[in-house]
């Protein structure tokens, strides 16, 4: 598990940095629920004006005057733009910054595999991703603990859970891709991350763009579906499953047959 180590190394304080930056923020956006409760039904009222906007993000099926709605709405951009760039960043990152970095030299000239090398690497990447959102679990959760309110535990977890594979899902897409660049590749990671996640934005303002929906992974980490039925969407899971698990492959065949450049 050399590789897997090293890769944490080189990637902890990325990961803190990120980690406290997110975590920060959802503390502070909980920590201004309690100054704003009294005036949240007039927001309420106003958003549910807004037409488009407020399908947009959801907000036309959460009470944002209610600490779930507002954990949804408020707390979920945060953690799904925040998570999903993250993971965008250190999934394009894994494989093609070995050549940037003139590092694959030293790699594959030891006694172990490109597969093992992918592996590890593949590790090292949920591994960060696992530690990520514990982390902002904790937060959330005392968070709620010291302002005195009582969330719907299930419905934060099945939320956190549905971050959390929405940021594998993109994380090992950005794997894949850096497995057929020859430089760091930070600009397509983050351009295909904002592109998923304006697909969903797309999706839930039309109608004839409801398929986008099945497309990015944003479709099913929607906060506003989750808090109000507290379930998850089995179908669009099971696409992004499907997605990663072929990502993933690519992966594997794509590094073993290429040509590195040292």
């Amino acid at each position: 598990m050399t590789i897997f180590k090293l890769d944490i190394k080189r990637g902890r304080i990325s990961l803190i940095v990120w980690t406290l930056a997110i975590s920060f923020m959802l503390f502070v956006c909980l920590m201004i629920f309690p100054q704003m409760k009294g005036q949240m039904n007039e927001i309420s009222d106003m958003y549910a004006s807004m037409g488009s906007f407020t399908k947009a993000f959801g907000m036309d099926s959460l009470n944002f005057g209610e600490i779930m709605g507002f954990y949804g709405v408020e707390c979920g951009n945060i953690m799904g733009i925040g998570g999903a760039l993250f993971a965008a960043l250190i999934g394009i990152s894994a494989l093609a910054n070995e050549e940037k970095n003139h590092t694959a030299e030293f790699l594959l000239t030891h006694p172990v595999s490109r597969i093992a090398v992918v592996k590890e690497k593949l590790f090292a990447v949920i591994f960060q991703l696992v530690i990520l959102n514990i982390a902002v679990v904790l937060v959330s959760l005392a968070s709620f603990a010291i302002i005195g309110e009582k969330p719907d535990i299930e419905a934060v977890l099945l939320l956190h859970f549905a971050y959390f594979i929405m940021q594998v899902e993109i994380g090992f897409v950005c794997f894949a891709v850096s497995a057929f660049i020859k430089r760091g590749g930070l600009g397509i990671g983050i351009g295909f991350a904002a592109i998923m996640y304006f697909f969903n934005i797309i999706g839930n303002i039309s109608e004839d763009a409801e398929f986008l929906k099945y497309i990015t992974p944003f479709g099913y980490a929607e906060a506003s579906d989750i808090i109000s039925v507290n379930e998850l969407d089995g179908i669009k899971i099971s696409i992004g499953i499907g997605v990663t698990a072929a990502a993933v492959i690519l992966a594997f065949y794509r590094y073993s047959k290429k040509d590195i450049n040292i």
